[in-house]
């Protein structure tokens, strides 16, 4: 290019004061195999399946995983451990980590997995904080307390780190959070997570309590942040929560998980790329939410960002123009982004021209052109005014036929 990135793209979502993460690197926790399999639209992958997610995890630099929440039966810690020990086997680039409640019986087989396949295990004990989940259960905080500091020194003494999770954390109260984190920060717990269990928060408010709770734990816990999106905030959510202090962000394959689901790990990524504040090959990105829509039965929407059938394709007329003068003028980089906020490419994808009502001429001509056949005039006119009968896109097959009675093989 003659021209630079700055001379082509006025970037208006990084003016100078825009702030960057608060705690450095950004690292991401995958929830596909545990928070993401609780949907009631989901059928659970086969093991096989799961070890490819797990793999495909470490491809894309995610940073860990969570594995199962052993303490809901036998079945999930045999699950537990043949993950747990193909990252050991494999060498895999990924750590693990387990959900557990406050309760020993939850926590021992995490113990038992780990010591068994000598891979440490984080132990993510969680427990309801909101006064509304504190009044429906009939709990009293001397009782939180009490699991909150038993529960975090078992897990530590038994050689497990320990992240503690505060369910409906953006729906509970300030000094019911404090009195809680502070407890388990001092019975050994590395890191704390921040959960907007049911989708409450907004931008301001995920960055608000994210900051009050780093404030209450200090520099040396880790804070995490855990989204829901039934307000359709989980990834701006997210990005509020690192601005404000969360050094780890959960999310899962395309967003599945309870009600609605969860931060779509897929969007983070992208997002987090875009912004510069992660460098990752994203490659990998289609065949792992391929993988878990398939292993899942929860179908990726045409018309979802990034991932879906019609993130890259255009049939416009107008917008096929340009994408097809830029490739005209040799240059990838703009073709890939003069009609699209987000490169193709980082995904390993690359923009489609298609032929429907909208097109012109030109679409016609790239698309023969494209797959090496001669844009003959009588064909091109043919096949354009089929497109403007038609009432939707014509199907690869349908300009074939065309093609092959003007004798024109593709």
């Amino acid at each position: 290019m003659t021209q630079t990135e700055s001379d082509l793209i006025h970037d208006w979502n990084r003016p100078e004061e825009a702030p960057g993460p608060l705690c450095g690197p950004i690292q991401i926790d995958d929830e596909t195999l545990r928070d993401g399999l609780q949907s009631p639209s989901v059928k659970t992958p086969s093991m096989d399946q799961k070890l490819r997610a797990l793999h495909l995890m470490a491809e894309l630099g995610v940073d860990t995983a969570d594995i199962g929440l052993p303490g809901a039966g036998p079945h999930v810690v045999e699950s537990v451990r043949r993950l747990a020990q193909e990252i050991v086997d494999q060498k895999l680039d990924i750590a693990a980590n387990c959900a557990a409640r406050t309760l020993r019986q939850d926590i021992d087989p995490i113990i038992e997995v780990s010591q068994d396949t000598g891979l440490a295990i984080e132990c993510c004990c969680f427990l309801g904080s909101s006064p509304i989940r504190q009044f429906a259960e009939g709990w009293e905080m001397d009782r939180l307390l009490k699991l909150t500091e038993e529960a975090v020194s078992y897990a530590v003494s038994n050689g497990l780190p320990v992240m503690y999770v505060t369910e409906d954390t953006t729906r509970a109260a300030p000094a019911d959070l404090e009195r809680l984190y502070r407890a388990a920060v001092d019975a050994g717990a590395k890191r704390v997570c921040v959960a907007d269990t049911v989708g409450h928060a907004t931008p301001e408010g995920a960055a608000n309590v994210v900051g009050f709770v780093r404030g209450v734990v200090g520099e040396e816990t880790g804070v995490d942040w855990h989204g829901h999106r039934d307000r359709a905030l989980s990834v701006i959510n997210s990005i509020a929560a690192a601005r404000a202090g969360a050094s780890r962000l959960h999310a899962t394959a395309l967003g599945i998980g309870e009600r609605v689901g969860n931060t779509p790990i897929d969007l983070l990524l992208v997002n987090l790329s875009l912004m510069g504040w992660i460098d990752r090959d994203l490659s990998a990105l289609p065949e792992y939410c391929e993988l878990i829509a398939e292993a899942t039965g929860v179908p990726c929407p045409d018309n979802y960002p990034v991932l879906g059938r019609d993130a890259f394709r255009t049939g416009t007329g107008v917008h096929a123009a340009a994408i097809i003068k830029a490739h005209k003028k040799g240059d990838a980089w703009l073709a890939d982004r003069i009609y699209s906020g987000v490169p193709a490419g980082l995904i390993g994808r690359s923009q489609e021209i298609e032929i429907g009502p909208m097109s012109g001429q030109s679409n016609v001509v790239y698309w023969l052109e494209s797959r090496g056949a001669a844009a003959d005039p009588d064909l091109v006119e043919e096949i354009f005014g089929r497109a403007k009968e038609s009432n939707c896109v014509l199907e690869e097959s349908e300009i074939a036929a065309i093609c092959d009675k003007h004798g024109v093989r593709l």
